[in-house]
């Protein structure tokens, strides 16, 4: 009970662990070490999950914490919780040390350059979204998780050519059971999913492919790739049966080297010149670039990105920002998951907020703050009418 009062960690000690937050878990993780008599504390991307109140109760913790004389190490790539968490940060890159520096006398954009190598911009440059007529509709959909309880709940959803929808939520309101039920990885229970006026809900992959939708899936070793193959074999996993890559019932190895190699340098994938490597032996930002690189070549009407800078440093990071509005600029409809709140709000043109498995509230960019976002995300209520957005 001290530690509890002293650092500020109040939880509610008869709750189960599966019935409380991911940020209460992680004040019990703390309480735990602190209760061990541990000195030093090391955080290893302690935000991902975590909504914007959560994330400043957790740097109002470590300011704690650190008043009292404990020592955090704090890994993240977030340079805006850097900023508001640390006093002083070592950048490294490719595995090598750059520098050690005050927080307080560098911007995040410095952060930023030290960290990729060059300038790099924090907000994406981007033209006002110009949406044409619906390419996407869910139509109160219900999915069931892994234990036969209802993770999607008559969800609705619209993304219309020429725009980015981002969906925020914290990890585990549905999300994946919901692109498991548009790609077909997942039976829904009832509601539709059509892509251009054509259901697809419970078809089969190929066929949700066929019908133009690519996905870039959360779990990239589980669902995107095939570890074993060579990166050329990946690249064109989803074409290996058409021409050029194809030919009589027997692979072009000359085309699919010559595809991959444009698409190795276009994306900077690295190490140069992999194509030939397994794609196990990439690092897990190349594997990502490898799956952003097949998904968007393969021009889809619907691009499905779930969280699809994982992984990446902030350069990949503005690179892939840039991807997805592009493929906007060009007519695409683009779906966008993730739980980088942050990612979200900069990139989306239309942001979509689930909770418990239903969209809680629809707004577009501009018109609603963190705050309100994390509120919702959580639970609570908007204290206007959101669904007037949607």
């Amino acid at each position: 009970l001290n530690i509890v009062k002293k650092y500020g960690l109040e939880v509610d000690p008869d709750a189960k662990i599966e019935d409380i937050s991911v940020g209460m878990q992680q004040r019990i993780e703390i309480l735990k070490a602190l209760y061990r008599g541990a000195d030093l504390l090391i955080l290893d991307e302690p935000t991902a999950v975590l909504t914007p109140q959560e994330i400043q109760d957790l740097i109002g913790i470590m300011h704690n914490l650190i008043a009292d004389g404990k020592t955090i190490i704090i890994i993240t790539h977030k340079l805006k919780e850097i900023k508001e968490s640390s006093d002083v940060c070592t950048i490294i890159r490719r595995g090598k040390y750059i520098d050690t520096v005050n927080v307080k006398e560098v911007t995040r954009e410095d952060l930023a350059t030290m960290m990729v190598g060059h300038a790099v911009k924090l907000i994406v440059d981007k033209e006002t979204a110009k949406p044409d007529e619906v390419v996407f509709e869910i139509d109160n959909l219900t999915v069931k998780d892994e234990r036969k309880l209802d993770a999607v709940k008559d969800l609705s959803l619209k993304v219309r050519k020429g725009e980015i929808v981002g969906i925020a939520g914290i990890d585990g309101n549905g999300q994946k059971e919901l692109i498991e039920a548009i790609t077909c990885l997942a039976k829904s229970e009832k509601g539709t999913i059509k892509i251009n006026g054509v259901e697809i809900q419970n078809t089969t992959v190929e066929n949700v492919i066929k019908n133009k939708v690519s996905t870039i899936h959360e779990d990239r070793q589980k669902r995107g790739l095939v570890l074993d193959f060579s990166v050329a074999e990946n690249m064109v996993i989803e074409k290996y049966k058409s021409e050029p890559y194809c030919k009589n019932g027997l692979l072009v190895k000359d085309k699919i080297m010559a595809h991959t190699k444009e698409l190795i340098n276009q994306y900077d994938i690295r190490p140069d010149n992999c194509e030939s490597s397994p794609i196990r032996g990439l690092s897990g930002g190349n594997q990502q670039k490898v799956i952003i690189a097949r998904e968007v070549y393969n021009d889809p009407d619907l691009l499905i990105a779930v969280q699809p800078t994982r992984g990446l440093d902030v350069g990949a990071i503005e690179y892939v920002h840039k991807t997805l509005i592009r493929e906007r600029d060009k007519g695409k409809a683009v779906l966008l998951i993730s739980l980088e709140l942050d990612e979200v709000m900069n990139v989306s043109d239309t942001i979509a907020v689930i909770s418990e498995g239903t969209i809680v509230g629809t707004f577009k960019q501009g018109e609603v703050d963190e705050n309100t976002i994390g509120l919702l995300m959580a639970g609570g209520k908007h204290s206007e009418d959101s669904s007037k957005n949607s």
